[in-house]
């Protein structure tokens, strides 16, 4: 039986996604309405465009979550609240990392809609969570679910990674992996 590209590579992500939310401890539901700390070697405030541009060896920390790259736009709505700028959107690029207490993930560029809780990130992903590596070309991670979707979807490159628990590559936007089975009696 031949199955469509597309459904084969949702099989594949859901397998994945279960290996991967089976070995690690339950997600963290992230505080999205916590404040923003930032870091970077140079900062552009562009107030008319309610913006700020961060670059060089940005780090940013909300909660438990850190998100580094090497450089980001901040968008905010305008509205100062407290003596603070309402932040809606983070854009991040060049060597994107975001570090939350149960997973890693790496890309080329992240966007971080503050509004709907979600980060997405594309190119080269590579996920690891409880000792399992998933590489793909987008992930989804919806901060308040703790859902995280890698699909073969991308900026183009391809990745792939071998760990103690396996090998997943990505290349022709699909997302494929093996894994290894404990020994059973």
């Amino acid at each position: 039986m031949r199955v469509p590209h597309i459904l084969a590579t949702r099989v594949v992500v859901g397998v994945s996604a279960v290996l991967l939310s089976s070995t690690a401890v339950a997600q963290q539901s992230h505080n999205s309405n916590a404040p923003i700390d930032f870091g970077a070697d140079h900062i552009e405030l562009q107030d008319k465009a309610n913006r700020a541009v961060l670059s060089g060896n940005v780090a940013v920390k909300q909660a438990e979550m850190t998100l580094n790259s090497a450089r980001m736009t901040v968008a905010y709505t305008g509205q100062v609240i407290g003596g603070n700028p309402q932040v809606s959107r983070l854009d991040a690029s060049g060597g994107v990392t975001v570090r939350r207490p149960d997973q890693t993930a790496k890309s080329q560029y992240a966007i971080y809609d503050l509004n709907k809780r979600v980060i997405t990130m594309l190119g080269a992903v590579t996920l690891n969570q409880g000792g399992n590596v998933v590489n793909g070309g987008r992930l989804t991670m919806n901060l308040d679910t703790g859902r995280a979707v890698i699909d073969g979807s991308s900026v183009g490159g391809s990745a792939g990674a071998t760990t103690g628990g396996g090998t997943v590559t990505q290349s022709g936007g699909r997302v494929t992996g093996t894994f290894s089975v404990p020994k059973r009696n």
